[in-house]
């Protein structure tokens, strides 16, 4: 499907949430995609079917079931692998979200069991992020500072919510970077190629927070020039539960597991174990089965729509909700104010409210579900100098009259607080 014959109606019908009605006969008008999206049928009838008539333990069982059950399970692998372009699909790891595939990358560093030198850090090195990050993606890499006694360093944010890029501020001490594509409170689409560019000037390592990019626009892993790239499904109309750490082969092979247990293990001795290859050394015990499937149904569904597509018709909501959110007096727009470099992601205050007095009238009155609070990003609020913000996050299935409704229940706001 091309963007030229991008039909939102016939999108809207693969999700059946859009079909039901609120309280009082009120629609649904959901713009908190950023948090967590909606699921169409094609995924959910997948993991229904494979969990009425296929499921069985993968890895383990000689039996048509447990065969079938583990094709499944290694097929979402390959669709994964193609959708971002991976060069092998032993390189996709299959973690519970992206926040754990942030904390198992950051277990590898300064681990006894890892004598890489480019894993090994101490006193005197340095962790570079950003100030705009998730705290997935700040809370790992606090911990890994503490545990070895590296530096902790982060790029600032401009006032118009751009990265404020310093390529200084990565020197030779630096050995990872860990950086977020597309942030997920201003919308800020970071030039994530020319810091890897940098960060392998000197010697560092880059790993890239996708959660909020792959869902949007096609993101090729091979582009980014990343070393590690993180995502998670549910964010892509995929389940909950199951997220992706791709990694170049040769620092996967190279890195410790991160959990103990089953199929995690090549032998097992009384004393002593010896661990599989990857990806399996990174997945021990039972995986999210069905959950994997479902996101490999995610990516068929979203490359059966084109990605190009739904970015042209992102990139077409954000431009109407920037110029009708000016309309609303006395909001500050958080972030970039034009389509430059940014994804389908609006923040804003409104003075004198409180983002969550916000959220909960356009809830109860125009059943316009947004996301309000610091979301978990608040050293960037911090930045602003404000607590909270109202969000309005876009997708495939969102269209201009569902913002004309925001934008009606933000006067309405107003009216009630005047």
């Amino acid at each position: 499907m091309t963007s030229t014959s991008f039909d939102v109606e016939k999108i809207r019908k693969d999700f059946p949430i859009f079909s039901r009605e609120l309280p009082d006969g009120r629609p649904l008008v959901y713009l908190d995609s950023g948090n967590s999206s909606q699921k169409p049928n094609q995924v959910i009838d997948v993991m229904r079917e494979h969990l009425a008539l296929h499921y069985s333990n993968v890895g383990r069982a000689m039996h048509v079931l447990g065969a079938e059950s583990t094709d499944a399970y290694e097929g979402a692998r390959d669709k994964i692998a193609g959708f971002i372009g991976a060069p092998s699909r032993d390189e996709v790891i299959f973690t519970k979200n992206a926040s754990e595939a942030l904390n198992l990358l950051a277990y590898s560093f300064g681990n006894p069991a890892n004598t890489d030198p480019r894993f090994t850090i101490g006193p005197g090195d340095e962790i570079v992020v950003s100030e705009m990050e998730h705290h997935s993606n700040i809370v790992p890499w606090q911990m890994l500072a503490q545990r070895t006694g590296a530096t902790l360093k982060w790029f600032g944010v401009t006032d118009e919510g751009r990265l404020d890029y310093d390529p200084a501020l990565i020197t030779e001490r630096t050995k990872i970077v860990s950086i977020t594509h597309q942030s997920n409170v201003l919308g800020t689409v970071n030039p994530v190629a020319a810091v890897a560019a940098r960060a392998h000037e000197a010697g560092a390592l880059i790993a890239v927070d996708a959660s909020q990019s792959v869902p949007h626009h096609p993101v090729n892993v091979a582009g980014l020039d990343a070393d590690f790239v993180v995502f998670t499904g549910h964010k892509m109309v995929g389940p909950s539960g199951i997220g992706v750490l791709w990694g170049r082969g040769e620092l996967l092979e190279a890195m410790p597991p991160f959990l103990g247990g089953g199929e995690m293990i090549e032998a097992v001795w009384m004393d002593r174990s010896t661990y599989a290859p990857i990806p399996h050394k990174f997945e021990a015990g039972t995986p999210p089965i069905v959950e994997a499937i479902g996101l490999g149904a995610a990516a068929d569904y979203l490359t059966e729509v084109g990605l190009d597509a739904v970015e042209a018709h992102e990139r077409t909501l954000t431009a109407y909700a920037l110029e009708a959110l000016r309309e609303v007096p006395r909001l500050r727009l958080i972030g970039p104010d034009t389509l430059e470099e940014r994804g389908a992601t609006v923040s804003f205050t409104l003075e004198g409210i409180h983002p969550h007095d916000v959220g909960q009238i356009l809830d109860d009155h125009f059943g316009v579900a947004v996301r309000v609070g610091h979301h978990c990003a608040r050293p960037l609020h911090l930045r602003f100098g404000i607590p909270a913000t109202t969000r309005a996050s876009f997708y495939l299935y969102n269209t201009t009259g569902e913002i004309d409704a925001l934008v009606r229940g933000l006067h309405h706001v107003q009216k009630v607080f005047a």
